[in-house]
């Protein structure tokens, strides 16, 4: 292609001298490349053979341009630093006060104490430094909320006095309690907290609107949105019956969403938050600014290869940062082992003290606006959240929805989230895929760990625990279960399908032994005899299958082969199964834990 001169006018525009591309010709050449693996579609649904879809059901298109932008109107967060909020829940006081010392020492800039674990009566003994002009400081105190609010309320009285707070919240959240425990819905007490912030402490809000239960009970984006609206409408509900005017009881509320690895859904899940918390306050009649505190996600943490959790927690809090949080808490990569030690809860605040002061991500306002795919994505995102808080409210609001409609929805989910997740469709990687079975265990201190339910709650999700469940059980044994991959053929023949059956294996605390490289079936079933386990997998290419496997699967039967594998796809007389991308590798690493005495 030959580019003409570009004149001096032209560079302001930065394609100025270049053929326009237009999308018929991306269709074309997109449609070359899908036919030589063997597609055979029409140009005009390549976008459609490329386009993934959410939990949501929403689509993700490879391609984006300026016909995809929406026109529905940004709801912007200003530029500068957010909130670094740092969780604490050692039940030991002295250890607490000791770590909230080093984190607003160095950083953190609000505490989250989960005073579920620590004891309210101490709060005292664990803000004994902390000057609460300065530090906000969030409660959430489940059940103790009264209790530990009025411990709140009383140690500010005596250390901050007319002093008015910069922030924080008391925590109060009986629907989001009802959803962790199954208990009854309460708002009243909670209306009461509300009605003194606004006339005690108006720096000071009482309400947490928590949509992590949502989410860590499986939910999809879209669903973690609809039910946190709805119950932010309930309680603006509770709070105006009360007494308060509409702005106060919209200033009493922060909402706290999920951010994940998924970059992109994350900053759209809360650029649509937002969206649709205006639209509730322009047809309530109050102010449509939503306070956002964004946590990584407990669900896709990990206790295996815990060290993976730093690339999670960056991402998820880039995109927190990049979505507009006004609040973000990094969890420490070990949280999923007990209590996070020093280094961890150092690496935790760190990583927003790079992404804020380093690489400058808060400095720039809505810093994805104008991407049409972020657009888009937002967009659609908060149609089908509006369809479900709609949905919810048909119901009888978010109260009346925990009894049945909430969790049937969230069930569905689930399953469909642990149907990829066995299907290693949504890989985790270090557990799932590329697992490392000579890893040093990480021991921390007993303690809460991630998200926790109780009685007859919202089940919670933790993406890698079937995968480390079996990972538990072969590592309990005596010795470690193995597996021998018989190797048919050269090594280039046998290489690529031996390194996936060696690594979905390996996702179940499973080691693999390699016999071969041969095509002999007498030398791959001696090798066999060696390694001293009844399960085998025959690895090579389909053409030595072709020739080979019947007679290499006969050879091992008459070895002791109790179970045959065989790596890639096809029927082969005497091979019991396959392995094969998209395979149910947990019903692989199930089946296999039955055949070599495993006991689950």
């Amino acid at each position: 292609m030959t580019v003409p001169p570009v004149e001096l006018d032209d560079l302001a525009d930065p394609a100025a001298g270049f053929p326009q591309a237009t999308r018929e010709q991306w269709r074309a050449l997109a449609a070359d490349v899908l036919r030589r693996s063997g597609w055979g579609g029409p140009p005009d649904a390549v976008e459609d053979a490329l386009s993934t879809t959410t939990y949501d059901a929403v689509a993700v298109a490879p391609l984006y341009d300026a016909a995809d932008l929406p026109q529905t109107p940004r709801v912007v967060r200003g530029p500068g630093p957010w909130d670094v909020r740092q969780r604490h829940a050692d039940p030991d006081p002295a250890a607490t006060r000791e770590a909230i010392h080093a984190d607003l020492e160095n950083g953190v800039t609000s505490l989250w104490l989960d005073l579920n674990v620590i004891d309210p009566a101490a709060l005292p003994a664990v803000l004994d430094g902390v000057l609460l002009d300065l530090a906000p400081v969030v409660l959430d105190a489940g059940p103790r909320t009264a209790e530990a609010a009025e411990a709140f309320l009383r140690h500010v009285e005596k250390t901050a006095g007319g002093v008015a707070l910069p922030g924080g919240n008391l925590g109060a959240d009986p629907i989001g309690l009802a959803a962790r425990t199954g208990a009854g819905v309460d708002a009243g007490a909670a209306a009461a907290l509300a009605g003194r912030c606004a006339a005690d402490h108006p720096g000071l809000r009482a309400i947490t609107v928590d949509a992590l239960p949502y989410h860590d009970a499986g939910g999809a984006d879209a669903e973690e949105l609809g039910c946190s609206i709805a119950t932010g409408v309930a309680y603006l509900r509770a709070l105006t019956g009360a007494g308060l005017t509409a702005e106060q009881a919209f200033g009493q509320l922060e909402f706290r969403y999920a951010a994940t690895a998924d970059q992109f859904l994350t900053i759209a899940k809360l650029r649509a938050a937002r969206r649709m918390w205006a639209r509730v306050a322009e047809v309530v009649g109050g102010p449509g600014v939503q306070l956002q505190h964004a946590v990584t996600s407990s669900a896709m943490m990990t206790v295996r290869d815990p060290w993976v959790n730093m690339l999670r927690t960056t991402l998820a809090c880039f995109a927190a940062g990049v979505g507009g949080a006004d609040a973000v808490t990094v969890q420490p990569f070990d949280a999923g082992l007990g209590l996070p030690d020093a280094f961890a809860r150092r690496i935790a605040r760190n990583t927003q003290s790079l992404l804020v002061e380093e690489a400058n991500v808060a400095r720039v306002a809505d810093p994805a606006g104008g991407s049409w795919y972020v657009e888009r994505l937002t967009d659609d995102l908060a149609a089908r959240a509006w369809e479900w808080f709609q949905e919810i409210e048909r119901a009888g609001g978010m109260a009346a929805a925990l009894e049945r409609l909430v969790p049937e929805r969230l069930a569905a989910t689930r399953a469909r989230r642990a149907d990829n997740l066995a299907h290693r469709r949504d890989p985790v990687t270090g557990v799932s895929e590329f697992p490392d079975l000579k890893e040093r265990p990480v021991s921390r201190r007993p303690g809460p760990g991630l998200a926790v339910t109780s009685g007859e709650g919202l089940p919670v999700m933790r993406y890698a625990e079937e995968f480390e469940a079996l990972r538990d059980l072969a590592d309990a044994r005596p010795e470690r279960p193995t597996v021998f991959l018989a190797t048919i053929g050269p090594v280039a023949a046998h290489t690529a399908r031996a390194a996936f059956a060696a690594n979905l294996f390996a996702a179940g605390g499973v080691a693999t032994v390699a016999g071969g490289p041969g095509t002999d079936p007498a030398a791959i079933a001696a090798a066999f005899r060696d390694c001293g386990t009844p399960v085998a997998c025959l690895c090579s290419s389909d053409r030595l299958y072709g020739e080979h496997a019947a007679a290499v699967a006969a050879a091992l039967r008459e070895a002791g082969a109790r179970t045959v594998w065989l790596a890639g796809k096809g029927e082969y007389e005497g091979v019991d199964a396959t392995l094969y991308a998209g395979c149910d590798a947990i019903e692989v690493l199930r089946t296999t834990f039955d055949d070599l005495g495993v006991n689950r």
